[in-house]
């Protein structure tokens, strides 16, 4: 007789007569054969050797393995369901379990996890709750321990926050109790097995091409460049996508709270922050490493985000011949970003008036250009913006593109148009020096300059 209820299996006996078919079974009865072959499947196997194989090598490992344990059990299901079980094997032994689904679905951009019964799904930008459920809190404990154990981290009751990555660059944050109150909380950002390119963004709708050609040209022209924008604007992507316009003889140095920056291009190194160990040691923080990267002689450095200190380190950089370097900021206008910056140099400890600060800041910086996540999910480049001084040493900040917003259509879409203000960017000899030559005409717009968008402070 079988280990497993008779209603989960097709049972055979010693003569190998087929005694009843039960060819269609509930959940509980995979259930139940999925948790004792997976024991099985840890104990009596070389997982290290199996996780060695690719996906579909692994695949026929495991069904080698598992037919070989249901033969020596008398076991017989039908292959449909037999499927399944090796399904969620694989899934359950080497892989994220129910989430490897959503994983694997490219159209999924966040997977947000709000205890064990409860998951929702970012699709082109609007929230869906799934049927996906777990089966209990240990179970998300389980797939978290499994995302942050290769890395070296941990998460318990006196660590009970987490900052980790998959091994295909999704960005993972966990809390549990007593910092969450309804049970573990999940969440992961994806990442695109190939990265967004300026071409992708246009297709799109997140810029106009003009605004892709100008974006292009200052990277190639060396000018430096802060990206603006809220949690999911897009920050990181265009990040992603103009520092492909970076000449392919210099050398980068990318640095990054947690990697996420994929940069196909040659001779790009990069460095990633470490948080302290169990014991409170061995931390290494964004503004040790931004120090570090001015000794490995960089042409040009990539933070992937300044949130604190570092950013004075990073704007000493662009000021001493680290020109063209690149970096994201949370911040909803370019005005909110300037004052961003101005209160983490001053986290950095520098006793200076705000005035000098502001000096130092515009000095080191070029563009801003801010991102938004509009009402409908959409992600749009909402401004271009040149910084500089004028004689009189005042601070300006002149939009050069902008996306206006006109109204919201009957589906809740946002509609507007980008266009340029009118405006013609200071940077157009230097563009030249460079080599790239852009037109005056493409910053026209029809009906002449929109005056309400250069700003001073």
């Amino acid at each position: 007789m079988s280990l497993f209820s008779r209603k989960s299996f097709i049972e055979v006996n010693d003569n190998n007569d087929q005694v009843q078919d039960y060819s269609s079974y509930a959940n509980p009865y995979i259930d139940e054969l999925l948790e004792h072959y997976k024991a099985r499947l840890l104990n009596e196997s070389n997982l290290d050797q199996i996780t060695s194989l690719s996906r579909g090598e692994m695949r026929l490992a495991i069904e080698r393995i598992i037919s070989q344990f249901m033969l020596e059990e008398r076991v017989v299901i039908p292959r449909s369901d037999k499927e399944k079980l090796l399904t969620r094997l694989i899934d359950e032994s080497v892989g994220f379990g129910p989430l490897e689904s959503l994983l694997n679905d490219p159209d999924i951009t966040e997977i947000l996890i709000n205890g064990h019964n409860e998951v929702y799904i970012e699709k082109n930008g609007r929230l869906e709750l799934t049927s996906l459920k777990f089966k209990d809190e240990s179970h998300v404990r389980h797939i978290i321990d499994r995302v942050v154990a290769p890395l070296g981290r941990r998460i318990d009751e006196s660590s009970p926050m987490v900052d980790a990555r998959l091994h295909d660059g999704s960005r993972v944050n966990a809390v549990i109790p007593p910092v969450s109150l309804r049970g573990t909380l999940v969440s992961i950002r994806k990442f695109r097995k190939e990265p967004l390119m300026m071409e992708d963004l246009i297709s799109f709708g997140s810029m106009s091409d003009d605004m892709s050609k100008f974006l292009e040209a200052i990277v190639t022209a060396k000018l430096n460049i802060l990206i603006s924008g809220g949690t999911g604007s897009g920050k990181t992507t265009l990040l992603n996508a103009v520092a492909r316009s970076i000449p392919s003889g210099e050398r980068v140095i990318t640095i990054e709270d947690s990697a996420e920056l994929r940069l196909n291009r040659p001779n790009v190194v990069g460095m990633e922050a470490r948080p302290a160990n169990v014991e409170g040691s061995g931390e290494i923080s964004i503004r040790q490493l931004v120090k570090n990267s001015l000794r490995m002689r960089p042409d040009r450095i990539i933070v992937g985000e300044v949130r604190g200190p570092e950013a004075f380190d990073m704007l000493q950089a662009m000021n001493t011949g680290h020109e063209g370097s690149l970096t994201t900021v949370h911040a909803n206008s370019p005005r909110d970003a300037l004052g961003r910056v101005e209160g983490m140099v001053i986290m950095a400890g520098m006793d200076l008036p705000a005035s000098v600060i502001r000096e130092y800041i515009v000095g080191a910086l070029d563009f801003i250009v801010q991102g938004e996540r509009l009402t409908d999910g959409k992600r749009k480049i909402v401004s271009i913006a040149e910084v500089f001084t004028d004689e009189d040493g005042k601070v300006h900040v002149n939009d050069i593109f902008i996306y206006k917003k006109t109204g919201m259509n009957s589906n809740g879409d946002v509609e507007g148009y980008f266009t340029p203000t009118g405006i013609v960017p200071k940077c157009l000899e230097r563009l030249k020096v460079f080599g790239v030559n852009l037109s005056e005409d493409i910053f026209q717009t029809q009906g002449g300059k929109l005056h309400d968008y250069s700003r001073s402070f």
